[in-house]
């Protein structure tokens, strides 16, 4: 029986670019015990070269890592002047605010705040 979900593994064509991204530019908590993993809240991210076990690498560019803010607004402008390129203008479903980019490898990446239960 399936209890939990225990990482979510990004696909990267350079670790250590990967690595400076998402903990260097988007912030996210470096794991302690590990160069590649990293965390959002209390789910592991883990970034692995595909290559590196004779699979092709392909970016996950239509599903998005959905990581939560508060305000979506000054999120995206923060990271703007960090050189995020945004795709699109940030949109309301009616439920919840996202705004899409993607990390330097072109895996989906979107802030996301719900705001409706």
């Amino acid at each position: 029986m399936i209890t939990g979900l225990d990482f979510v593994a990004v696909p990267s064509t350079d670790s250590q670019r990967s690595r400076d991204f998402y903990v260097g530019t988007l912030g996210l908590r470096p794991d302690s015990k590990s160069d590649f993993e990293f965390w959002v809240g209390e789910t592991c991210f883990g970034i692995w070269e595909p290559v590196s076990q004779g699979m092709e690498f392909t970016p996950g560019s239509m599903s998005h890592l959905a990581l939560h803010v508060d305000d979506i607004e000054a999120t995206r402008a923060d990271l703007e002047t960090k050189g995020v390129e945004f795709q699109g203008d940030n949109f309301d479903t009616g439920v919840c605010k996202m705004a899409l980019f993607a990390d330097p490898d072109g895996n989906g990446v979107m802030l996301h705040h719900r705001y409706a239960d």
